[in-house]
């Protein structure tokens, strides 16, 4: 199992505002933006037709040739963010073609086992197919997963990615407007949304950090128009200055001192077709802050948690392991639309860092989960339920909001391997919290367990040692195992032998038998005072 560790704070910041502009300003905005959009197009053609031969003086003359329609700035956000596009395609692929080995091993593991066979974990063979059908299915699967990794394998070794300026999703759904709820008009306002580019990266020592998209201390906003539309300005240096005003709520004091001393600040102006609105968002980035020592975070106990489908199990351990008060539960919603599960995650960890500050303690232990194989088929069968049940579960996002959160709130994340937590807590841990007035949950259970293991305690429980006077018909006390102890997490075996502290185990084994009593004649008399017979002559 891999050791406890500090999960790093966030590098990064963005917040959002949303822009409350005019008719006339909306129609700027949206031109600027698909003027913009088709040279962030055309840069991306010629950047995928390049593959593996750029260079950085291909680099610069792509970016001279977008100077001369633009501006610099332009030009050089625009580039960035085609090397960042193809950069993450090419990630795409890497990780596309690390899972298509992963189900090529499985689907082959189990053709090869005999129908109906189950899985052998000493042997860790794979169970086999349950029927015929089945069985069929498959190994076509196997070979159109086989044509896929081919392809892809091609494309990595050129330097080929696929990409669509929009999104792949919506392009596709062009094809299936009826199943949409959409009509042409529709999709196309969506599709232009998608593909307009508004972006610009921050500079530190320019006023208010940043020349393209600046928004000055008191929220006025103006765009450097491209060379093309400079007629449409409306201020000095080719600028336009929108009607709206930007206040940001959330981080607004920490925005205002980084523009304040012109630091760089990269904005992002994009249009929700949805919802008829536009929204500005600002980002930068922030100095690193030097880790928590494992010790010094858990100093003060640690409230663990663990994560479900519909809520947040916690409880609060102290330095020894031992559960404090009562378990909490912090429920929330996953079903509807993306912002709905959004704004319920957010919820249930402001609940869950209220209560840590609460409890005084001063690290929160989570599992260390990843489902990309537990997504697979493969792995879990026809379990359709428990499969969809994973892909909805927002494992990274829930991740990467509690460590940005926590964060805030000078709280540590602790990271534990996540390995029978929940078996080994049921076992050890359901019912001895379980009392008349309060109910122990499997989850409950799973959250002492991550607690424990992440204050560097063994998952099972010490109990009291036995009277004195019922030693031998009393159950065998689990003693506290050391941290360096092998195999300390798992159940403890039964030894043979009797269940006193005082005769060593395999000691007692042969009490009904007569040999062992101190008797002549025996084997169990020492031979030096052992008496011999009497001769018959005396």
């Amino acid at each position: 199992m891999t050791a406890p560790f500090v999960v790093p704070g966030p590098a990064g910041v963005a917040v959002r505002d949303r822009l409350r502009v005019s008719e006339t300003d909306a129609a700027v905005l949206r031109e600027v933006g698909m003027f913009v959009g088709s040279l962030a197009s055309r840069d991306l053609a010629v950047r995928s037709r390049q593959a593996l031969a750029h260079d950085a003086a291909s680099w610069a003359v792509r970016k001279r040739e977008l100077t001369g329609c633009s501006t610099a700035r332009w030009a050089g956000s625009i580039t960035k963010a085609t090397h960042d596009q193809w950069a993450l395609a090419r990630r795409g692929q890497l990780a596309e073609m690390a899972w298509l080995r992963g189900q090529i091993t499985q689907i082959e593991a189990r053709l090869a086992r005999p129908l109906g066979v189950k899985a052998n974990r000493g042997e860790e063979l794979a169970r086999g197919y349950g029927s015929r059908a089945e069985w069929h299915a498959k190994s076509r699967r196997l070979h159109a997963l086989k044509d896929r990794l081919a392809l892809l394998e091609r494309d990595w070794a050129v330097g080929r990615v696929r990409v669509v300026r929009g999104g792949r999703r919506l392009a596709h759904l062009r094809h299936h407007l009826d199943e949409a709820g959409l009509d042409e008009q529709g999709w196309r306002e969506r599709w232009q949304a998608a593909r307009m580019f508004l972006a610009a990266d921050g500079e530190s020592g320019k006023r208010f950090g940043n020349e393209t998209i600046r928004i000055t201390d008191t929220g006025q906003v103006s765009l450097k128009l491209p060379a093309a539309l400079a007629h449409l300005a409306n201020a000095p240096h080719g600028r336009y200055v929108l009607d709206a005003r930007v206040a940001f709520e959330h981080r607004g004091q920490e925005w205002l001192d980084r523009i304040t001393a012109n630091r760089a600040v990269a904005y992002r102006v994009h249009y929700d077709a949805v919802r008829g609105r536009w929204y500005v968002t600002a980002s930068w980035r922030r100095a690193a802050v030097p880790l928590l020592p494992l010790p010094a975070a858990l100093a003060q106990g640690v409230v663990a948690v663990d994560m479900n489908d519909d809520h947040l199990a916690a409880w609060h351990l102290d330095v020894h392991g031992n559960p404090l008060g009562g378990p909490r539960h912090f429920s929330y919603d996953l079903s509807g639309s993306a912002a709905h599960r959004d704004a319920q995650i957010r919820h249930a960890l402001t609940r869950l860092l209220h209560y840590t500050r609460r409890s005084g303690a001063a690290a929160i232990a989570i599992e260390n989960l990843d489902f990309t194989d537990g997504r697979s088929r493969e792995r879990h069968g026809r379990n359709k339920r428990f499969r969809r049940m994973i892909c909805r579960f927002p494992t990274g996002r829930l991740k990467k909001r509690l460590v940005s959160m926590a964060a805030e709130q000078n709280l540590a994340i602790v990271a534990v391997d996540p390995a029978y937590t929940s078996r080994w807590g049921a076992q050890h841990w359901q019912q001895p919290l379980t009392s008349p007035t309060r109910r122990t949950s499997r989850h409950d259970a799973a959250a002492v367990a991550i607690g424990r293991r992440a204050l560097g305690h063994s998952i099972r429980r010490r109990t009291a040692p036995p009277p004195h006077d019922q030693r031998d018909r009393v159950g065998h006390r689990t003693v506290q195992a050391r941290p360096a102890a092998q195999r300390r997490e798992g159940t403890r075996l039964s030894i043979p032998g009797p269940r006193s502290r005082v005769v060593p185990p395999g000691c007692g084994v042969d009490a009904d038998d007569q040999h062992a009593q101190h008797r002549s004649g025996h084997a169990a008399e020492h031979g030096f005072w052992q008496q011999d017979s009497l001769p018959l002559s005396l």
